[in-house]
């Protein structure tokens, strides 16, 4: 491989880890936001997706760059296609920690719901598969990506059970449904990180061993 087009593929690696890194902080703000309940970080959140945007159009201009400049095929080819998807992905997950950090400055105003927990430890599962996800992308870990893969079960069970037990408690205390439906906001935009972080472990098998496990589980586009 040509020296040059190795350190662009190289450069685009890093961009690509620093826009996980910040997406990751971003999400994790969001929930301390709601733990500590902190109106300050999660208007913080809300209003500073700049510098995600700015990040995903540079990793963007880098892989449109490689692809003009230097036709790369087969195992360069993969790399970039699944650095193109991983940072849609990732900016989607941006757009996500806004979203919750959004319904934090809702939920402050009142008193804390007891599935308030739940979603946290939910929030923590999709932490940890997001970071995992990145952590496999850049090491080429296959299995670290698989063992994403295995957790996503487990997120979409805990966003069913917090649904049920967020909708009995409304229907049971009518001065919980405005709370309850911003827990359910946060619940629900955990479970999407969660299925996004399980993308960029698809792309990472793919990326790796040429094979598109996609069909085989639920994604989200």
């Amino acid at each position: 491989m040509d020296r040059h087009f190795h350190g662009e593929l190289q450069l685009l690696t890093e961009r690509l880890t620093a826009m996980g890194a910040l997406v990751e902080s971003r999400v994790r703000d969001a929930l301390a936001a709601i733990a500590d309940r902190q109106v300050d970080l999660a208007v913080r959140v809300a209003t500073g997706d700049d510098a995600v945007n700015v990040l995903e159009l540079e990793v963007d201009d880098l892989c449109l760059r490689a692809l003009a400049l230097q036709s790369p095929v087969a195992s360069d080819l993969r790399l970039i296609r699944s650095v193109i998807k991983a940072n849609t992905d990732l900016e989607r997950i941006g757009d996500q920690a806004v979203n919750i950090a959004q319904a934090a400055m809702d939920l402050i105003e009142h008193a804390p719901l007891d599935p308030q927990q739940e979603v946290l430890a939910l929030g923590e599962v999709a932490l940890e598969m997001l970071h995992d996800s990145m952590t496999a992308f850049v090491g080429l870990d296959v299995a670290l990506a698989e063992r994403v893969l295995e957790r996503d079960d487990r997120a979409d069970a805990m966003r069913d059970g917090l649904f049920q037990a967020l909708l009995t408690r409304m229907r049971s205390a009518p001065d919980t449904i405005y709370p309850g439906q911003g827990l359910i906001t946060v619940a629900r935009g955990l479970e999407r990180i969660a299925d996004h972080a399980t993308n960029i472990a698809e792309d990472l098998i793919f990326l790796v061993q040429g094979r598109d496990v996609r069909h085989n589980r639920g994604h989200v586009a």
